[in-house]
């Protein structure tokens, strides 16, 4: 999943894009409101985590500009702003939760999840496919209750297409959602990791098929799944 991290203080900003990053999310960082708006117009995210006081361009007008865009798109805000009055207009202005600092990080990295698993409609953090059994809570997967070591890649690879099973999804759409947006959509990163992932699923006997389908994009069916 690609998050786009909006916060103008570098320590702390710093801080949470760590922190997500090595939970294995792909993280893009923008510090004022102007930076924010123009990585949206070029990127697709599945979540903002969005501060309020922010330079050149307020974080509410942010939001404002992005509600005009995108109704879909999660968006958390994260403020000092710690009024009532602050989060229900923060609320009614369209974001998804909110979040008052100070805060504590593992609280962030639930309400992310909570948010995401409203996109697809999944109550669980826990979801099984035939013998596989993906966690998304801890970021792991496992084949009949042992668990197969998938890189940070391979693990986001194959969350991302079980979380859309029965529709077929490009390439171009996996790396923006997979990774960061400084990645090179022509390097031989990807093939690597679809190759890598293959390989460590049959290895394990993961009952489940990654189909490439030439010219369009790789799919995993519901007959493939349960």
């Amino acid at each position: 999943m690609k998050l786009l991290i909006v916060e103008d203080e570098i320590l702390m900003h710093n801080i949470i894009a760590k922190g997500l990053k090595k939970t294995g999310y792909a993280v893009d960082s923008a510090y004022d409101g102007e930076e924010a708006l123009e990585l949206f117009d070029v990127n697709s995210y599945d979540l903002i985590v969005l501060d309020l006081n922010l330079p050149k361009v307020d974080g509410m007008e942010v939001l404002h500009q992005i509600r005009q865009k995108d109704h879909e798109v999660k968006v958390l805000i994260l403020s000092a702003r710690s009024r009532v009055e602050d989060r229900i207009q923060g609320l009614d202005a369209g974001s998804n939760d909110y979040l008052v600092k100070p805060f504590d990080f593992q609280e962030l990295e639930a309400r992310i999840r909570c948010l995401l698993r409203r996109n697809f409609i999944q109550e669980d953090t826990v979801q099984r496919y035939h013998n596989i059994t993906l966690d998304t809570a801890k970021k792991m997967i496992f084949v009949d209750d042992k668990k197969c070591d998938l890189t940070k890649k391979e693990y986001g690879i194959l969350e991302y297409l079980l979380l859309h099973k029965n529709r077929v999804i490009q390439t171009e759409e996996l790396i923006e959602h997979v990774w960061d947006s400084e990645t090179d959509l022509f390097s031989n990163s990807f093939k690597f990791h679809m190759s890598s992932l293959k390989k460590k699923l049959a290895a394990n006997d993961a009952n489940i098929m990654i189909k490439n389908l030439r010219g369009q994009g790789y799919l995993i069916e519901d007959e493939e799944v349960l």
